[in-house]
């Protein structure tokens, strides 16, 4: 009788439905030892890489934070959930959408949020019918677990200077509370009674640069390369390079104008620190998976929202269309998987993790999503795959912030060798502007070829294919070996 209820229960572990570890890292560019960057010091997400899959070429549809994310949890692109600013939720135009926590909800998992997973503040923080019980730290505005120092604790609103060393414990900053409390949810809900989809949202590298010191120590600041090319692509059309203006603001950063090598060397070091504070954190999650014996048994997606420039191209921040803004590191582990540790060149999207977890947990797919499984990538990770991924950015006529959908919407899509871009007027639909950047050549995007004789063949190639718009840039999976 014994052997038999071992037999059943080892049955039963087998055939489980698998958990799934959801980590958010906000304003992360691949700046990440496993993406090789020269840099950075990321011992665990690295490790986590040599586990699963890393695509080296995933992109947002959107290089700002919440139609970035609202676009993921929908699995639909930023211009059919309409929300293209900060303020908007997805359920104005959808109210009916199923989010991806909500799915694995509706199919009997226990689905929580710790941090930030949809928009930080404001309406688009929230969405009561995704998660069975309420978020945790999803809206945080108090400035004492953003920053540490008397220095900085003193003064009024949120920006006080961005960034900060500190000599205190991980847990002193909203990211280190984030990590102890989602431990906590670990063991609460990782006895395997019933599977879990837990959501973990870190803040950092997110402005203001503030990280324990230990984490700062990390790094030689000289060491640091300054940003390379620092000015703005050549011949590209204003509105394509105009600031966002989100690191203006800050206490130690001039309103306007140049800033200072010495100033710029310090928010780089900022923000390397920052990436291996996390990086730390992480690796705390993910270790507790297996102090708990669940490991073998979850699936893990770590992304990015979107990138980040750091002065390249003379910008900072995000919200543009360039490489930078719209590349993010992604990394996905699925128990048993082939290949674990081989990276894939194929192009993917963030709006393609919604299919992918429904397909690693064997659910139904549901209707109206609007990327593909990567699952085949786990497989095989170098079968053909996407022509293109695309992106996209308003920009309001003047100005630097937009609302809505703005004046002038750029559309980008990227190719293995291009970046094209098209800025369209969103009422007439003329096209205002085109950018065209080969990513061989000129992997640093300093010179917008465009409106060069010896590249219309391509510009009428790459136009025709963003027209298309990304259903034509689907592979045919009944084609992949």
């Amino acid at each position: 009788m014994r052997t038999l209820i071992a037999m059943l229960a080892g049955l039963a572990s087998a055939t489980a439905s698998p958990n799934v570890l959801f980590i958010a890292i906000d304003d992360l560019r691949p700046a990440l030892g496993c993406y090789d960057d020269p840099v950075a010091i990321t011992p665990h997400i690295d490790a986590l890489a040599k586990r699963g899959t890393l695509f080296r070429r995933a992109y947002c549809q959107q290089a700002v934070c919440s139609p970035s994310r609202l676009s993921l949890l929908t699995g639909r692109r930023p211009d059919t959930i309409r929300v293209w600013d900060l303020g908007t939720h997805f359920r104005t135009a959808l109210p009916d959408a199923i989010t991806l926590p909500q799915h694995f909800k509706q199919n009997g998992y226990h689905v929580r949020s710790i941090g930030k997973i949809l928009h930080g503040s404001g309406k688009p923080s929230r969405d009561t019918p995704s998660w069975s019980e309420p978020p945790i730290y999803d809206y945080v505005r108090d400035p004492a677990v953003r920053y540490a120092t008397s220095k900085n604790l003193k003064g009024t609103g949120l920006k006080r200077n961005a960034s900060e060393s500190a000599n205190v414990p991980d847990n002193t900053y909203i990211d280190g509370i984030v990590c102890d409390t989602a431990i906590q949810a670990l063991d609460k809900i990782g006895n395997g009674k019933q599977p879990f989809f837990l959501a973990v949202g870190f803040r950092k590298p997110h402005l203001p640069f503030c990280a324990p010191e230990k984490y700062w120590k990390l790094y030689d600041r000289s060491s640091i390369p300054l940003p390379a090319p620092d000015k703005h692509p050549d011949d590209a059309p204003e509105f394509a390079t105009r600031s966002w203006k989100e690191l203006q603001g800050y206490r130690d950063i001039p309103s306007e104008g140049h800033i200072s090598p010495a100033k710029v060397r310090e928010l780089r070091h900022g923000y390397y620190a920052c990436v291996s504070y996390i990086d730390a954190l992480v690796g705390r999650l993910i270790n507790h998976l297996s102090h708990l014996g669940i490991a073998d048994n979850t699936v893990i997606c770590l992304w990015g929202d979107h990138g980040f420039h750091l002065g390249e191209q003379g910008l900072w921040t995000k919200a543009n269309n360039y490489e930078l803004s719209t590349r993010v590191p992604l990394i996905i582990y699925q128990p048993g998987q082939p290949n674990n540790g081989i990276a894939t060149d194929a192009l993917v999207e963030l709006v393609d993790i919604y299919p992918t977890l429904t397909d690693a947990c064997s659910l139904s797919m549901p209707d109206g999503l609007e990327g593909i499984s990567l699952i085949p990538l786990l497989s095989d990770p170098h079968r053909p795959w996407k022509a293109a991924a695309f992106s996209q950015y308003p920009r309001a006529r003047k100005g630097h912030r937009h609302q809505t959908h703005g004046d002038i919407m750029g559309y980008t899509l990227r190719t293995d060798r291009f970046r094209y871009v098209e800025w369209v007027d969103w009422n007439s639909r003329n096209v205002l502007a085109r950018e065209l950047y080969d990513e061989q050549r000129d992997p640093q995007e300093t010179q917008n070829l465009a409106m060069l004789s010896a590249y219309q063949h391509t510009v009428k190639e790459l136009g025709n294919l963003l027209a298309r718009g990304w259903q034509a840039a689907r592979p045919k999976l009944q084609e992949a070996p």
